[in-house]
């Protein structure tokens, strides 16, 4: 029995396993080995019960599926300890592709906890050498199934901490950028964009705040950076756009942000609340983060979120309404009749931009982000912008329906098009611009700064 470690990315649906690396007992070169060469079984495990578990999926239709079974392998070769190809090692690269409908290759479970919230799951590999490997005395009768451990590029510089607020403390992920690396991708990428918008590193860097979904509650705050692909605002275009380097911190909510604190919180009643028990809580875990970092820039704080999330990060502005520098709610839930005029006058200089599907199912435009984003204008609002597709659909070419289409996906995802910085049109169709020139929403962000 040999090791193995797996190799996971942060997709727009979760993390998903993509390669397992194996740590052979011999060296092997790249002629003598290919995808038939190995087997794949995989089981999940819910790490609170030890036990598999049956996954139910609502999307995009009612379907059960198990949690163990074969995977396909689509390339094998050697490769070094982290999976890059090499010609001839004691390392294989086992290669599994994405398939974003088998939920087998993802290392978290919808709604697999009381409550309707994601859980991350223990994958158990079993790697079986089923065709000989060639050479003067064929090679055969591998198996590896000891894990040791999980790579994965995207979580470079991602954390788990905890506030100490006592009524409430919150579990958190947050990212720490590496300033060298940085200033390195900074200068690189400079070139690459033809920029001349920034000319010198800060020397003080935003903090740019991600409060989740529904989904994503718990007490594992990796779900938190992960169960979306929140990762990506650590990514070296993101944090370029954001003005060189930024901090990241994703609080977890224990039960869900719309949560008013009455005893009987799964009240429908309680989901049009507009109140939150997490809402002195959320801020005091980011007046701490702030003060464990004082290379935060203060005037350059941000914040965001989605459905739920959306909702918080509304009552996150009415509450502190000259606290943040700019927002980007996305599929915000909090009802207009809930924002009072003075609220209005309050957020009208708050540099706001919204992402929402017209066909949003959960958080309805119309009723919502809509006629909100109407009175803030009618106020005076200038830098206030909502991105609204149609459709949530694909752009990165990397998913198809069963006819070869961009794949559609459920209107309330809009938050795929806000982590891919697809954002970039006005409610009225034209390009959103920042001192004459067209920017993302990233970009955008980046630029703002608390008067």
């Amino acid at each position: 029995m040999y090791p193995y470690k797996t190799f996971t990315i942060v997709t727009d649906n979760g993390p998903y396993i993509t390669k397992l690396i194996l740590k052979a007992p011999k060296s092997v070169r790249a002629e003598c080995i290919d995808k038939d060469t190995f087997s794949v079984y995989v089981e999940r495990i819910d790490p609170k019960t030890g036990k598999g578990f049956l996954e139910n999926h609502t999307w995009p239709g009612p379907k059960i599926f198990p949690s163990q079974g074969y995977r396909p392998v689509s390339a094998a070769y050697p490769c070094d300890e982290n999976g890059g190809k090499v010609y001839q090692s004691g390392h294989i690269a086992l290669e599994m592709p994405y398939q974003m409908g088998a939920p087998i290759g993802y290392s978290m479970a919808a709604s697999l906890r009381e409550g309707g919230y994601n859980a991350l799951v223990e994958c158990r590999y079993r790697v079986t050498q089923v065709k000989d490997i060639p050479g003067e005395v064929p090679i055969n009768g591998w198996i590896f199934d000891e894990s040791q451990g999980d790579i994965c590029p995207q979580l470079r510089g991602w954390q788990n901490g905890c506030s100490h607020y006592e009524p409430l403390p919150l579990n958190y992920g947050y990212f720490t950028p590496d300033l060298d690396h940085a200033k390195q991708s900074f200068t690189a990428l400079d070139s690459n964009y033809g920029d001349e918008w920034e000319h010198t590193f800060p020397e003080k860097l935003p903090l740019v705040i991600w409060l989740h979904g529904h989904g994503e509650g718990g007490d594992d705050p990796a779900l938190a950076y992960t169960g979306n692909k929140v990762v990506a605002i650590s990514s070296d275009d993101i944090q370029r756009k954001l003005g060189g380097a930024a901090y990241v911190l994703a609080p977890q909510c224990p039960t869900f942000w719309m949560n008013s604190g009455a005893v009987n919180h799964q009240d429908p009643q309680e989901l049009t609340s507009s109140k939150s028990m997490y809402t002195e809580a959320v801020k005091a875990a980011i007046d701490e983060f702030i003060e464990l970092h004082p290379d935060i820039d203060r005037d350059r704080v941000y914040i965001g979120g989605c459905s739920n999330g959306g909702f918080m990060t509304m009552r996150m502005l009415l509450s502190y309404p000259d606290f943040f520098a700019a927002a980007y709610p996305v599929c915000e839930a909090l009802r207009p009749s809930d924002f009072s005029q003075q609220d209005i006058e309050n957020l009208k200089h708050l540099p706001m931009w919204f992402t929402q599907a017209e066909n949003d199912p959960i958080v309805p435009p119309d009723g919502l982000v809509l006629p909100l984003v109407q009175r803030l204008k009618a106020a005076g609002a200038e830098n206030v912008h909502v991105s609204l597709f149609e459709r949530i659909v694909d752009q990165s070419g990397l998913h198809k329906d069963g006819q070869g289409r961009p794949l559609e996906y459920m209107g309330h995802f809009s938050w795929i098009h806000t982590f891919n910085d697809d954002c970039v049109y006005d409610l009225d169709g034209t390009r959103v611009m920042h001192e004459g020139r067209p920017v993302t929403l990233w970009r955008w962000m980046g630029r703002q700064c608390r008067k």
